[in-house]
């Protein structure tokens, strides 16, 4: 038995017994009944169990019960093994197409009720629409064959062993088998009948296939169809009420392509989607068309004859308790966030999803990019070497995949593109998948980023590939960086669209740049955008020894191999909220371009192929955060790619405060996505009165001080402050740390041309070599004049020769108190700092500090290559919601361009701050936050943070930016913050 077992677990052939002619998820009124719900389950630790499960007679009454669909190891509180979570390593030993004995194994069964007239039926079908990694099917006793694949659907024909009344069904599943190895995406393993399971009454006379491929140009609509029946199953019947079609085939031979006139198109900005009906004697299948014609043009990707910009994201299906088993609610509502987000397309990451989503997907309107369920990532350790992408005797099972994808999906309007697979190198094998695809579907291009040569594919692929080298892409190029590829395989590929099928690591505080790729797309239009990778957490819900709920990631279950919280670089998190950096995009690829130009704004429509009459444009001014003034702007209808100049209301400007207009562009009425007054596209522009900033009133007359006395509202001991307001402070100390960001600590190779980045190092690792965590300082002067106090201080760090010379002077202002910091880096410092700032802390007391309003760029947090979703305005927060829970604590909280603060308890205001910009017109941002960053630093999760009796205000000259480094590009030079003098300038008042 243990020779048997383990060649059939080791078979890289994808099963037995299933029935190898895959077909489309129909919607069809045949007879069929779900067996979802509770199956009985056994787990056992190895493969090597015996068969007698599967007898109708046996006894499973000592079984545990488990839904169906899930993941076992996400059910029973740990009692069924663990999830792991790898990217790129695999968790067994590299042995293709081996895997151990050490193999969980789950044992499955339940009964089900065939009624009698079901024994009519020409066929029943069991249908399993996802089960990783291998299974094994027995009905009634009767072996009835297995399948791998585990994102795939595989039918089998039950016919012999079913009958009316009682049946049961058993199924092995084996979490390792030789399918593993092609099936190493960046995501958790996770065992088990994960999707729905349906028996189905195929009736005599039914349809077993239909293909509807629907084509579109200037108005008019084709429809070719493929019906996969039985000559005896004729006539066969299609109508399209709508349009008033109805087209009846006597026979096979009859069928044929035919015209529509007066069709709309599908597009994702307007899904138009046309019922339909396909029918014999004996069975209905209902189906909804969109009408759309895909095609390359010299390097110009084209739907309905215009060029596609992909705003994308990479979708895995993920969720904290349910892993990948599909809900409709929630992922309608995925999908629509997405559409309030201004993203417009999916690449299903790396395997098809549940084949409902991509109804979801027509419906509400998204291009797709359909990926095949292949990827061989962990070869890349051995360079490759054994990799199933190139070795005959996986081929079987490589065609069988691809097979099974595209039959699966063929009708849907949404799917533009067809995508081999994931990082799984290259070979013989995936070119015979591209070749059976375009065989079989002349209407789709190709994708497979793997294909460097662009030897079978259509479009030229990318991953994180750099702002100047995507720009040197978008131009002849001649310069970029073609991998693997003789100069005549770059010359091919320079003459196909270019992609990016995934660019903006969103892990943790990030992605930065995005609006410098976007500039890129609008300039070059061989550039078709890309996919952001990703686009959410997928942290797992745990709980934490104290009890404490949180979103575990790879280490956090014991696993022997993993790749740490790299499985959390999402747009959302894993609760759904979305990040920042979520809204940074929304705002980067808004489909709606203001610019203004004297007392006008030009509107430009970018759309692909909607005009703006669902949209209205409102306009309201503010001083100084404070609305003034608000209407509507009377815009011209503008249909895609055209602009109009519009004149600008009257603005009253103020004198004393900033005077700002903002327009926004908002549905005129709901959508599927979004209700009426959601904002697609907003505009801020600074119709401010330029006052200069007042200067720094030179002071004489210094004298040695030994720091002990009150000036207005600040009280000082031996020079430093003690008091504010009658509140306990300590502070302003040098703060050049941050808790480093996922892209601070990654170490890539793709740094920018910067003399401050190391390639392979980490800019996290270079900060806490030079001791920026741990900074220490020395009192070099204490004076004062009868209205000032002066301190110089040398700050510096153990072991390290480099220092930071900090000059603050307290001074009474009229009737204000100002400070002004004076920071000057010595002269060596080899390395970009995270941030240039002071930190105040403030204890609780009877009054802690725990909320903040601000007038400055809000609402939410922003970094210096991370802009474009904020605005001028006034805002507030408690401390909480200042900051971002990310799944491992890090930087976050700054907001830029800070004017004015109010730091408030329970609502009332504490102290008031008021920021003056420096010589260069800059001024400072801030964060407010119950850490420091020293503290963020060393938690791995939220709850090991430490309980905070103090809050802790930075006021920050300036940040680092963000960056996509933990997989991708470093942080561009003009926003990488090199060692330099900066000036901090404060006014301070009580509350």
């Amino acid at each position: 038995m243990h020779s048997r077992l383990s060649a059939y677990v080791s078979d890289t052939t994808p099963g037995r017994g299933a029935l190898r002619t895959a077909r489309s998820w129909l919607h069809s009124d045949a007879p069929s009944r779900s067996l979802n719900g509770l199956w009985c389950f056994r787990l056992s630790p190895t493969a090597q169990v015996a068969e007698d499960f599967a007898d109708e007679r046996f006894d499973d009454s000592d079984w545990d019960s488990i839904p169906v669909p899930s993941h076992w190891v996400l059910q029973g509180d740990g009692a069924y093994g663990r999830p792991i979570y790898t990217n790129v390593q695999f968790p067994f030993p590299i042995d293709p197409p081996h895997v151990p004995d050490e193999n969980p194994s789950g044992d499955y069964r339940r009964h089900f009720d065939m009624p009698a007239d079901w024994s009519a039926a020409e066929r029943v079908v069991l249908r399993f629409d996802g089960v990783e990694s291998l299974f094994r099917l027995w009905v009634n006793g009767d072996e009835i064959g297995s399948a791998s694949g585990s994102r795939l659907a595989h039918e089998f024909d039950v016919t012999s062993s079913v009958h009316p009344g009682d049946n049961v069904v058993a199924v092995r599943v084996h979490q390792w088998s030789a399918a593993s190895y092609v099936e190493d995406q960046d995501q958790w393993w996770l065992p088990g009948i994960f999707r729905d399971v349906t028996v189905i009454a195929r009736p005599g006379g039914g349809i077993e296939d239909v293909w509807l491929r629907t084509g579109f140009e200037n108005g008019h609509g084709r429809v070719e169809t493929e019906v996969t029946a039985d000559a005896a199953a004729f006539p066969v019947t299609l109508r399209l009420p709508e349009l008033g079609i109805e087209q009846v085939w006597a026979t096979p031979a009859d069928v044929a392509p035919f015209d529509v006139d007066r069709v709309e198109p599908w597009s994702a900005e307007q899904p138009r989607l046309y019922d339909v009906t396909v029918s014999t004697a004996t069975e209905r299948i209902t189906m909804r068309a969109g009408f759309r014609t895909v095609e390359i043009r010299g390097d110009q990707f084209l739907v309905n004859g215009r060029r596609v910009v992909f705003h994308g994201m990479n979708r895995h299906e993920a969720h904290p308790e349910r892993g990948r088993v599909f809900d409709e609610k929630h992922a309608r509502e995925d999908l629509a966030r997405m559409k309030r987000f201004n993203v417009n397309a999916i690449r299903t990451s790396h395997y098809p999803p549940h084949p409902r989503l991509l109804d979801l997907a027509d419906e509400l309107g998204l291009w797709v990019i359909l990926e095949c369920d292949l990827e061989t990532h962990g070869f890349d350790k051995l360079d490759w070497v054994g990799n199933p992408s190139d070795d005959p005797a996986w081929r079987e099972a490589y065609l069988d995949r691809i097979h099974r994808t595209v039959e699966r999906d063929k009708n849907h309007p949404s799917i533009v593109i067809w995508s081999l697979g994931n990082e799984a190198g290259t070979g013989s094998n995936l070119a015979a998948m591209s070749a059976w695809v375009h065989a079989r579907d002349a209407g789709r291009p190709v994708h497979y980023e793997g294909d460097h040569a662009g030897e079978y594919t259509d479009i030229y692929s990318r991953m994180y590939a750099s702002v100047l080298e995507t720009e040197q892409i978008g131009t002849d190029g001649s310069r970029s960086t073609l991998l693997n590829c003789t100069p005549a395989q770059g010359a091919r590929q320079r003459t196909k669209p270019f992609l990016l099928c995934e660019y903006a690591h969103a892990m943790g505080n990030g992605p930065g740049a995005l609006d410098q790729y976007e500039a890129l797309v609008h300039e070059h239009p061989r550039l078709h955008g890309g996919f952001v990778w990703e686009w959410r957490d997928h942290g797992i819900l745990a709980t934490a020894p104290d009890g404490t709920p949180y979103y575990a990631y790879g280490g956090d279950f014991g696993e022997v191999v993993h790749d740490g919280n790299f499985v959390m670089d999402g747009m959302l998190l894993s609760n759904d909220v979305p990040t920042p950096s979520l809204h940074e995009y929304k705002a980067v690829v808004q489909p709606v371009r203001f610019t203004f130009d004297g007392d006008g704004v030009a509107i430009t429509n970018l759309r692909h192929s909607a005009d703006t009459s669902d949209l209205r444009f409102r306009w309201r001014v503010e001083h100084d955060g404070t609305p003034l003034d608000s209407g509507d702007m009377e815009v011209p209808v503008l249909a895609a790619g055209d602009s109009a100049r519009v004149p600008l209301p009257r603005i009253t400007v103020s004198q004393v405060s900033e005077t700002w207009l903002t327009i926004d562009a908002v549905l005129a009425a709901g959508t599927a996505w979004a209700s009426d007054g959601h904002v697609i596209a907003t505009a801020q522009l600074d119709r401010s009165a330029r006052r200069p900033a007042p200067g720094v009133r030179p002071r004489t007359s210094w004298r040695q001080s030994d720091g002990t006395l009150k000036l207005g509202i600040a009280e000082f001991i031996d020079g430093s402050l003690v008091r504010l307001a009658g509140r306990a402070v300590a502070g302003p100390g040098l703060e050049l740390f941050r808790a480093p960001t996922d892209n601070d600590e990654g170490a890539s190779e793709a740094v920018e041309e910067s003399d401050a980045s190391v390639a392979g190092v980490s800019h996290a690792e270079l900060w806490r070599r030079d001791g920026l965590d741990r900074l220490t300082s020395r009192r070099m002067s204490v004076k004062r004049t009868a209205e000032a106090l002066q301190t110089i201080d040398k700050v510096s760090a153990a072991n390290s020769a480099l220092s930071v010379t900090v000059e603050s002077v307290w001074s009474l202002e009229g009737d204000g108190l100002e400070l002004r910091v004076e920071i000057e880096p010595s002269s060596g410092w080899p390395t970009v700092w995270p941030r240039i700032g002071i930190r105040f802390d403030l204890p609780d007391g009877a009054a802690p500090v725990d909320g903040a309003e601000w007038f400055g760029l809000g609402p939410l947090e922003s970094y210096p290559d991370s802009l474009r979703a904020a605005r001028t305005g006034r805002f507030s927060s408690t401390v909480r919601d200042l900051s971002v829970d990310y799944a491992r604590p890090q930087e976050t909280g700054h907001r830029s361009q800070l004017r004015q603060l109010a730091l408030t308890s329970a609502g009332t205001e504490l102290l008031r701050i008021v920021t003056l910009p420096d010589s260069y017109g800059r001024r400072p941002g801030f964060t407010l936050s119950r850490h420091t960053p020293q503290q963020i630093a060393q938690a791995g999760h939220s709850f090991e943070l430490p309980d905070s009796t103090t809050s802790h205000l930075i006021i920050d000259a300036a940040q680092h930016g963000l960056g996509s480094r933990a997989c991708g590009p470093d942080v561009w030079p003009e926003f990488s913050l090199r060692p330099e003098a900066r000036t901090i300038r404060l006014r301070i008042a009580a509350g």
